[in-house]
């Protein structure tokens, strides 16, 4: 390991590949509220978090396991699972006098039609704000769940129209 008085060690955080700090501070400094995509094999996880002095608090969360009530019992890992998500996180940011946002995809690699998008695009379509190109959201089949229908056969489709009546009604939109 090396040593000496011009030896800098990076933070930990960024030596376990957890947080660019870079990233962040430009995020901070915009003092914009943020969403926070987190995404793993099975779940998706949004938050609305502000920076303050003492550290970062979160206001609102929503995460894919939640669609369960909604009558979604198909993978909560998916892109269709993803705009779901989104759309029940945009709707409880309405609700609580949140307008915009902007998106914070932390670690994750950005590319086209990916999880994070489709759930950036179900939050846009719950008439929340934020900064965005149209160009990077998944195919509306794909958002639908029709190519996994496709391809594994499960009734993604017919779920997904029933989830989304659902929410569309808890929150007060025909």
């Amino acid at each position: 390991m090396a040593t000496g008085p011009r030896y800098k060690i990076p933070f930990r955080r960024r030596r376990e590949g957890r947080t660019d700090y870079h990233q962040r501070l430009r995020l901070i400094i915009s003092k914009r509220p943020r969403i926070v995509v987190r995404r793993s094999l099975r779940n998706m996880k949004l938050q609305l978090v502000t920076a303050k002095q003492q550290g970062d608090y979160t206001w609102i969360h929503a995460d894919s396991s939640e669609l369960v009530k909604y009558g979604y019992d198909g993978s909560t890992g998916n892109i269709p699972a993803a705009y779901l998500t989104g759309l029940i996180f945009g709707y409880k940011a309405l609700q609580a006098e949140y307008e915009s946002a902007i998106l914070d995809i932390g670690l994750q690699v950005s590319s086209r039609g990916a999880r994070v998008y489709a759930a950036l695009k179900g939050i846009i379509d719950s008439g929340f704000d934020v900064p965005h190109d149209p160009k990077i959201f998944p195919d509306d089949a794909r958002i639908r769940g029709e190519t996994i229908k496709e391809h594994t056969g499960s009734d993604i489709p017919a779920m997904f129209e029933k989830a989304l009546s659902k929410i569309k009604e808890e929150f007060g939109e025909d």
